[in-house]
Formats: C-alpha cells, structure tokens, sequence
C-alpha cells in the first residue's frame, strides 16, 4: 500500500501566493478537485495536503513549488522603473501576470543580448541618445529619421495595423525587440490587463526591448509604441501605462510627460498640421480625416489639436469625453487566433524568433529551450523554419 506523505507547508506562504494571483478558495479548489474547506485548512494550517496536492497548488498558485515552504512571503523587487500613475497617485502593485511576462521578456532578451555578443554585434547609438533635458522637437525628428516614421510609412498603410506593423517592422529592422502579446505566454486564461499596463521597455544599448500589450486598442497601441520607443531614445527603461487621451502635461512624473510630449510630435509633427486642420469643416469632420492621414486615433488628433491652440479647453474636454464614450462601445476583435506563424513572430518578436529558430536547427541550443522560450512545438517551429526559408 502507497504512503502518502505529508507536506508540511507555510500557512501564510498559502494566503500570501493566493492572494498574489487574486484567486478565491472556490478557484483554488476547483483546479485541485477538492473541497473549498481543505484549501482554507491548509491556508489557516489545521491541516496539511499531500505532496501531490502541494505540488498542484503551487502549480495552481503560479509559484515555484519551494516557495510553499518559505518561512516569510519573498520580496518581489521588479527591476525596472515603475512610471504608471492613477491620476495623481503612483501604482504599487503588480500582479502575477505581469510579473511572469516581465519575467519572461527578460528571458528572451538576455538570451538575444547574448546571442549578438557572440554574433560580433556593434552597440546601438540611438539608446540613450538624448536626455529630459533634450528639445522634444530635435528628438521627435531623430526618431522619425531613424526609424521612418514618414509619409511614405503613412501612404503604403492602409489601416492602422499596417502601420503599426510596418513601425514594428522598421523598429526591428534598426535592432530593437518588440515583443506584442495580450496573455501570459501562450496562456489564454491569463490574460493581461490594461488597466495594469500598456507596455515597458529595456533601454540596452545592444539587444533593447520593448513589449506591447496588445489587449489594448489598435490605435492605443500605435501611440504606446512610439512613447516606449521615446524611452529608449533617453535610455529610461520602465513600466508605462501611458495615457494617449489625456494633455502631455498631466503626467505627475518628468520622464513619462517628456515622452508623451515626444511621441506626439513624433506622429503629428506640429509642422504642417495646423495647415491641414481645415477650417471649413467641422472638427468631427477633421478629426476623422486627420486621424485617417496620420494613422492615429481622433482622440491624438483632438489632443494635438487642443495643445496647438486650434481648439479651446471647453471644446477639447467635451469632445475628449465623446471620443472616450465611443471607445467603451469600439471593442475591436481580436485576430490572433489561426496563424502560428503569425502569433509566434509577434509574440517573440521576428529577429529574435528567427535566431531562436535558427540555433535550434542547427543545434547550437536543444529543441527544448527553443520550444520553451517560443511558446510552441518543434512542429510548428519546423514549418514556420520552412516558410522564412521559402521567403528569404
């Protein structure tokens, strides 16, 4: 007959990791199929689980297996800057899901910052370039310049998809990650929050990286980009929840308004808008043409629209509620589902996926780290090798 042993975990590493995930008792229990009261029990320490039991509550906890036997909760220290704001007020915590992407970009950007090291790679010149102290407009147009933020960028997109993937394929193509993702990995029962986070950076002068949160909207994701793009331009790694309908001078922190202020004039250079704000039309109508020809949202036009005087602080509050409303009932759909070769290239970013890609077929790293660090299969690896071959 088998003995089942004890596992004689720490009640309170059990209330602070529930607590961490934000799951119920019920959840818990559900995932380990047992009774509610077992988990409380194990929580409150009149009972123990089994070491089955504790390993898929760890599992289900999303913690490493020896935390449960912590004897305190660990101290989560996140290593990058935290510039996100409510408000006035700074945020504090962040969840588990953010963490683990964090924690997964980190990964992967160590790895390709590696990858290049060897590879004889020479560091970025535009990391750090400028500083706060900088003029927006000088580093708006080096940005613009390097990265073909251009009419020409504008005309050849016929959505904002294609422009926002035609920035990220110019972002890439000058060295920098850009990793876009809406859940945890591959997980699509941990979805990210907006509310949370709208993208971060790591300013590395060698492999820098930024990572987008695609649960946001098409156009929100545009301007994310740029402002992250911003902070690599003065070297500020961060976590940003930047706010694209809200004034450049709201932002408590320094850093987070430079870049704001940057990234506007970066989409809509002050120079020739105010000549195509057309004054014999209305401003929804304007709105909707300029939000077209730029690639933007109408809540970036009427922001950029209010900052250079052509509309009033009335007009511009009011019309900035209407476009928030017509947000809220606009939940674009999601069109990530079919395409693996799609979802892994956006996920990982293409120039890290493709050495990824390449080292694992010629076995320079074991298929296992490959699969581990893609997110999927060496089938689906095998074909999306095959197809960049067949379009090389």
């Amino acid at each position: 007959m088998a003995v089942t042993y004890q596992a004689f975990i720490t009640p309170k590493l059990v209330k602070w990791a529930r607590e961490r995930v934000q799951a119920t008792y019920d959840a818990i229990a559900d995932k380990l199929a047992v009774e509610t009261q077992e988990v409380v029990s194990w929580e409150q320490g009149r009972v123990y689980p089994n070491l089955r039991q504790a390993r898929e509550l760890a599992a289900a906890l999303k913690i490493p297996f020896g935390y449960l036997y912590l004897s305190s909760p660990p101290i989560e220290k996140t290593p990058l800057p935290d510039f996100r704001t409510i408000g006035t007020r700074r945020r504090t915590k962040l969840s588990a899901e953010f963490r683990d992407t964090l924690n997964d970009a980190l990964l992967k950007q160590d790895w390709y910052k590696e990858y290049l090291r060897e590879d004889g790679r020479e560091r970025l010149q535009f990391i750090g370039k400028f500083s706060l102290e900088d003029d927006v407009y000088r580093v708006a147009d080096d940005i613009r310049q390097t990265l073909g933020v251009n009419d020409t960028l504008r005309t050849l997109a016929n959505t904002w998809e294609d422009f926002l993937s035609g920035l990220v394929r110019n972002c890439e193509s000058k060295g920098i990650i850009v990793l876009r993702n809406s859940v945890v990995g591959s997980n699509t029962h941990r979805p990210l929050s907006v509310r949370e986070f709208r993208g971060f950076n790591i300013a590395d002068d060698l492999a820098p990286l930024i990572f987008i949160n695609t649960r946001d909207a098409k156009t929100a994701q545009i301007f994310t980009l740029v402002h992250e793009i911003v902070h690599l331009w003065i070297g500020k790694s961060g976590i940003s929840n930047s706010n694209l309908v809200a004034r450049t001078s709201d932002p408590i922190n320094k850093v987070e308004r430079f870049c704001n202020q940057t990234a506007a004039e970066v989409l809509i250079p002050e120079a020739g808008f105010s000549d195509k704000w057309d004054e014999a039309i209305d401003i929804e109508a304007n709105l909707s043409h300029l939000s077209r020809e730029y690639k933007v949202s109408a809540s970036v036009v009427l922001r950029r629209a209010y900052e250079l005087d052509i509309i009033s602080y009335t007009m511009y509050t009011r019309l900035l509620k209407r476009e928030m409303a017509i947000w809220k009932r606009r939940k674009e759909r999601r069109q990530e589902g079919g395409n693996i070769q799609y979802l892994v290239l956006s996920r990982n970013s293409t120039n890290l996926a493709i050495a990824l890609i390449g080292e694992a077929m010629e076995g320079r790293i074991s298929p296992r780290d490959a699969e581990r660090m893609l997110g999927v299969g060496m089938d689906a690896i095998g074909k999306i090798s095959e197809k960049l071959t067949k379009t090389a």
